[in-house]
Protein backbone atom coordinates (compact mmCIF):
# COMPACT_ATOMS: atom_id res chain seq x y z
CA UNK A 1 0.00 0.00 0.00
CA UNK A 2 1.25 3.48 -0.89
CA UNK A 3 1.68 5.69 2.15
CA UNK A 4 2.12 9.43 2.42
CA UNK A 5 3.79 10.79 5.54
CA UNK A 6 2.04 13.97 6.69
CA UNK A 7 5.15 15.86 7.70
CA UNK A 8 7.87 18.14 6.36
CA UNK A 9 10.07 17.51 9.42
CA UNK A 10 13.11 15.76 7.95
CA UNK A 11 14.16 14.24 11.30
CA UNK A 12 10.73 12.68 11.87
CA UNK A 13 10.55 11.41 8.30
CA UNK A 14 13.93 9.70 8.58
CA UNK A 15 12.85 7.94 11.79
CA UNK A 16 9.55 6.80 10.25
CA UNK A 17 11.26 5.49 7.10
CA UNK A 18 13.81 3.57 9.18
CA UNK A 19 11.18 2.04 11.49
CA UNK A 20 8.24 1.43 9.12
CA UNK A 21 10.03 0.76 5.84
CA UNK A 22 9.53 -3.00 6.14
CA UNK A 23 5.76 -2.60 6.45
CA UNK A 24 5.34 0.17 3.88
CA UNK A 25 8.15 0.00 1.29
CA UNK A 26 6.36 2.58 -0.90
CA UNK A 27 6.37 5.81 1.13
CA UNK A 28 6.39 9.44 0.07
CA UNK A 29 6.81 12.66 2.01
CA UNK A 30 4.53 15.65 1.39
CA UNK A 31 7.30 17.26 -0.64
CA UNK A 32 7.89 14.12 -2.74
CA UNK A 33 4.15 13.95 -3.43
CA UNK A 34 4.18 17.60 -4.53
CA UNK A 35 1.76 18.52 -1.77
CA UNK A 36 1.98 21.83 0.03
CA UNK A 37 -0.39 21.54 2.98
CA UNK A 38 -0.01 22.93 6.47
CA UNK A 39 -2.63 21.47 8.80
CA UNK A 40 -3.49 23.70 11.76
CA UNK A 41 -2.67 21.75 14.93
CA UNK A 42 -5.37 23.09 17.23
CA UNK A 43 -6.20 19.88 19.13
CA UNK A 44 -5.76 19.72 22.89
CA UNK A 45 -4.17 16.25 22.76
CA UNK A 46 -1.42 14.65 20.68
CA UNK A 47 -3.99 12.13 19.41
CA UNK A 48 -6.41 14.83 18.20
CA UNK A 49 -3.65 16.60 16.27
CA UNK A 50 -2.30 13.38 14.72
CA UNK A 51 -5.77 12.25 13.57
CA UNK A 52 -6.59 15.67 12.11
CA UNK A 53 -3.30 15.78 10.17
CA UNK A 54 -3.62 12.24 8.84
CA UNK A 55 -7.24 12.65 7.71
CA UNK A 56 -6.72 16.03 6.04
CA UNK A 57 -3.61 14.83 4.20
CA UNK A 58 -5.40 11.64 3.11
CA UNK A 59 -8.13 13.70 1.44
CA UNK A 60 -5.74 16.26 -0.08
CA UNK A 61 -3.27 13.69 -1.41
CA UNK A 62 -5.56 11.07 -2.93
CA UNK A 63 -3.21 8.42 -1.53
CA UNK A 64 -4.78 5.24 -0.10
CA UNK A 65 -3.15 5.89 3.29
CA UNK A 66 -1.67 8.81 5.22
CA UNK A 67 0.43 8.67 8.37
CA UNK A 68 0.76 11.57 10.79
CA UNK A 69 2.50 11.95 14.11
CA UNK A 70 2.17 14.53 16.82
CA UNK A 71 4.73 14.40 19.55
CA UNK A 72 6.18 16.43 22.34
CA UNK A 73 7.68 16.59 25.78
CA UNK A 74 5.53 16.15 28.90
CA UNK A 75 7.12 17.45 32.12
CA UNK A 76 5.46 16.37 35.37
CA UNK A 77 6.60 19.41 37.41
CA UNK A 78 4.98 21.68 34.78
CA UNK A 79 1.64 19.82 34.87
CA UNK A 80 2.33 18.26 31.48
CA UNK A 81 3.75 21.31 29.69
CA UNK A 82 5.09 21.93 27.11
CA UNK A 83 2.89 19.06 25.82
CA UNK A 84 1.04 19.79 22.57
CA UNK A 85 2.79 23.19 22.51
CA UNK A 86 6.28 21.62 22.49
CA UNK A 87 7.25 22.99 19.06
CA UNK A 88 6.07 26.52 19.92
CA UNK A 89 6.70 26.62 23.67
CA UNK A 90 8.60 29.91 23.47
CA UNK A 91 5.98 31.35 21.07
CA UNK A 92 5.44 31.34 17.32
CA UNK A 93 8.54 31.91 15.22
CA UNK A 94 10.93 30.65 17.90
CA UNK A 95 13.37 27.78 17.44
CA UNK A 96 14.58 24.75 19.44
CA UNK A 97 17.16 26.83 21.34
CA UNK A 98 14.47 29.32 22.43
CA UNK A 99 12.13 26.51 23.51
CA UNK A 100 14.90 24.84 25.51
CA UNK A 101 15.90 28.15 27.12
CA UNK A 102 12.30 28.77 28.25
CA UNK A 103 12.03 25.22 29.57
CA UNK A 104 15.23 25.64 31.60
CA UNK A 105 13.94 28.95 33.02
CA UNK A 106 10.61 27.34 33.95
CA UNK A 107 12.41 24.41 35.62
CA UNK A 108 15.09 26.44 37.40
CA UNK A 109 15.66 25.16 40.94
CA UNK A 110 13.54 22.02 40.52
CA UNK A 111 15.47 19.11 42.10
CA UNK A 112 16.44 16.02 40.09
CA UNK A 113 13.86 13.73 41.72
CA UNK A 114 11.10 16.08 40.56
CA UNK A 115 12.40 16.42 36.98
CA UNK A 116 10.60 13.33 35.65
CA UNK A 117 9.32 13.68 32.10
CA UNK A 118 8.47 11.70 29.01
CA UNK A 119 8.38 12.08 25.29
CA UNK A 120 4.98 11.16 23.84
CA UNK A 121 4.22 10.33 20.23
CA UNK A 122 0.72 9.82 18.86
CA UNK A 123 0.69 8.18 15.44
CA UNK A 124 -2.44 8.17 13.29
CA UNK A 125 -2.96 6.13 10.13
CA UNK A 126 -5.87 7.33 7.99
CA UNK A 127 -7.00 5.03 5.19
CA UNK A 128 -9.56 5.44 2.43
CA UNK A 129 -12.79 3.67 3.39
CA UNK A 130 -11.49 2.50 6.76
CA UNK A 131 -11.46 3.77 10.30
CA UNK A 132 -8.45 5.84 11.32
CA UNK A 133 -6.09 4.04 13.70
CA UNK A 134 -4.40 6.10 16.42
CA UNK A 135 -1.86 4.79 18.93
CA UNK A 136 0.52 6.47 21.38
CA UNK A 137 4.01 5.61 22.58
CA UNK A 138 6.19 6.99 25.37
CA UNK A 139 9.83 7.19 26.39
CA UNK A 140 10.40 7.95 30.10
CA UNK A 141 13.25 10.18 31.20
CA UNK A 142 14.67 12.85 33.48
CA UNK A 143 15.07 16.49 32.46
CA UNK A 144 18.70 17.59 32.64
CA UNK A 145 19.86 21.03 33.75
CA UNK A 146 22.60 21.20 31.08
CA UNK A 147 22.48 20.12 27.44
CA UNK A 148 24.35 16.93 26.59
CA UNK A 149 25.16 15.65 23.12
CA UNK A 150 25.10 16.96 19.57
CA UNK A 151 22.65 14.58 17.86
CA UNK A 152 18.88 14.64 17.69
CA UNK A 153 16.69 17.72 17.66
CA UNK A 154 14.19 19.60 19.80
CA UNK A 155 14.48 18.76 23.49
CA UNK A 156 16.80 15.76 22.93
CA UNK A 157 19.91 17.35 24.57
CA UNK A 158 17.99 17.84 27.84
CA UNK A 159 16.19 14.48 27.86
CA UNK A 160 18.18 11.94 29.89
CA UNK A 161 17.22 8.32 29.18
CA UNK A 162 18.16 6.24 32.28
CA UNK A 163 18.24 2.74 30.66
CA UNK A 164 21.10 3.85 28.38
CA UNK A 165 22.63 6.41 30.75
CA UNK A 166 22.67 9.10 28.05
CA UNK A 167 20.63 11.98 26.74
CA UNK A 168 18.70 11.42 23.51
CA UNK A 169 21.18 13.80 21.82
CA UNK A 170 24.07 11.50 22.84
CA UNK A 171 22.50 8.49 21.09
CA UNK A 172 23.17 7.45 17.53
CA UNK A 173 20.15 7.47 15.19
CA UNK A 174 20.04 3.66 15.46
CA UNK A 175 20.10 3.75 19.28
CA UNK A 176 17.41 6.41 19.47
CA UNK A 177 15.19 4.64 16.94
CA UNK A 178 15.38 1.46 19.02
CA UNK A 179 13.98 3.13 22.18
CA UNK A 180 12.14 6.31 21.15
CA UNK A 181 8.53 7.24 21.81
CA UNK A 182 7.94 7.21 18.05
CA UNK A 183 9.39 3.70 17.81
CA UNK A 184 6.97 2.49 20.52
CA UNK A 185 4.02 4.16 18.77
CA UNK A 186 4.96 2.81 15.33
CA UNK A 187 5.42 -0.70 16.77
CA UNK A 188 1.97 -0.44 18.36
CA UNK A 189 0.58 0.59 14.96
CA UNK A 190 2.18 -2.42 13.27
CA UNK A 191 0.59 -4.68 15.92
CA UNK A 192 -2.87 -3.21 15.26
CA UNK A 193 -2.42 -3.75 11.52
CA UNK A 194 -1.35 -7.38 12.10
CA UNK A 195 -4.42 -7.99 14.27
CA UNK A 196 -6.62 -6.54 11.51
CA UNK A 197 -5.16 -8.95 8.98
CA UNK A 198 -5.36 -11.98 11.30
Amino acid sequence: MKLIIASNNVHKMREIFEILGGEFPDMATLKQAGLNIDVVEDGDTFQANAIKKAEEVLIASGYPAALADDSGLVVDALNGAPGVYSARYAGEGHNDADNNAKLMRDMAGVPTEQRTCRFASAVALARAGKETICVIGYAEGILLTQARGENGFGYDPYFFYPPLGKSFAQLSAEEKNSVSHRKHALEALVEVLKQEQA
